[in-house]
Formats: structure tokens, sequence, C-alpha cells
């Protein structure tokens, strides 16, 4: 794998574009959640762009092509204010890309996860107010420069910890009843 650096990212056969390496970094808008729509269909205009990851998101996220990376980008954009994405390694081999970096940001709305491939919602962490920064990688799989499907490794143990979901506490967990009975009652 090559690391990705000014003059490979100029190739979309090394790095997919420099539009996913600025919406990703410190640098540009932090993180994909600060992206535009229109940077999302730049991006990620194949419409067969696939998020492995969507599965327990809302189910506008499933959707192929750049409306459901879009979905997911306003999913966390609803929990999470401050979203930053710091990456620290971007390496690219063939049609394969990844990144190693650190989001971070502060839990400022519910935040809902569903039952797999479901409109119903399994869990809802209800706001903390509290800041986290957590490791992550995000693989993108391209074609003709475009991203073509996506999944990552995340650390969701240590955001729940800095989050303070665990360990709950009981209001912690009377708050997360009352936010999950809140998002079953609203459309996903």
């Amino acid at each position: 794998m090559r690391p990705c650096t000014r003059e490979t990212t100029r190739s979309p056969a090394r790095c997919s574009s420099t539009s996913l390496r600025t919406c990703w970094s410190g640098a540009g808008p932090a993180g994909p959640t600060r992206c535009s729509p229109e940077d999302f269909q730049r991006i990620y205009h194949h419409p067969q762009a696939v998020n492995r990851e969507a599965a327990i998101e809302p189910p506008a996220t499933r959707q192929p092509g750049p409306a459901g990376m879009y979905a997911t980008a306003q999913w966390l954009r609803a929990a999470f204010s401050g979203l930053r994405w710091e990456v620290h390694h971007a390496v690219a081999h063939d049609d394969l890309v990844a990144l190693h970096v650190t989001m971070s940001g502060r839990h400022t709305g519910d935040f809902v996860t569903y039952q797999p491939g479901t409109a119903t919602a399994d869990a809802a962490m209800p706001p903390t107010g509290k800041p986290f920064a957590v490791t992550q990688t995000h693989w993108f799989r391209t074609r003709d420069g475009m991203i073509t499907e996506h999944w990552a490794n995340r650390d969701d143990l240590a955001m729940a910890r800095q989050a303070g979901w665990v360990p709950p506490s009981p209001g912690f967990l009377l708050r997360a009843a009352i936010a999950k009975r809140r998002a079953q009652k609203r459309p996903a």
C-alpha cells in the first residue's frame, strides 16, 4: 500500500479523490458530517455505493448511493455536535483506500440505533453533553474514482465510556428508556 500524498490524491485510482480527503480531514470541512449534499454527490455519486455500517442506522441510511451516505452523516450530526475526524494515515492499494482517524465531538442529541434492517428503535442514548475522542479506521472500495463501498472499525466501548453511557447510572438508564420511547414514537 502507498500512503496518500498531495500527488497521489490527484489520481482517482490511488486515493479515490481529493474530495474524500478534504471531507474527512481536519483541514477541510469537519469530517463527512459537514459535507454538503453536493459533496456527497461528488464523492459517493456511484449509484450503487453501499455503506456496510448502515444495518443498525435509520432506514434512510441503508439506501445505496449518495443519499444513503448523506443520511448517515445527518444521523450522526443529530446526536453529536462539533464532530471532527482528524486523519492520521491514508493509504491506498488498487481499489482500496483506508483512513486511520480520530473522531471527536460532544454528545448533545439522542443517539438512536435500530434493530438490524428494521425501522424499530433498538437503543437510544440520551445526550450527556460529554466530549469524546476515539480512533477508527474507515475502508473504502473505489471504481473509476468513485467510492462504491464503505465499512469501518470503531472503538465503540471507548466512545461509550467517554460519552458517559457506561457504566450507566440509574438516572442515565431512566433517561435512556425515555429516549427510546421517544424514538419509537417518531418515524425513523
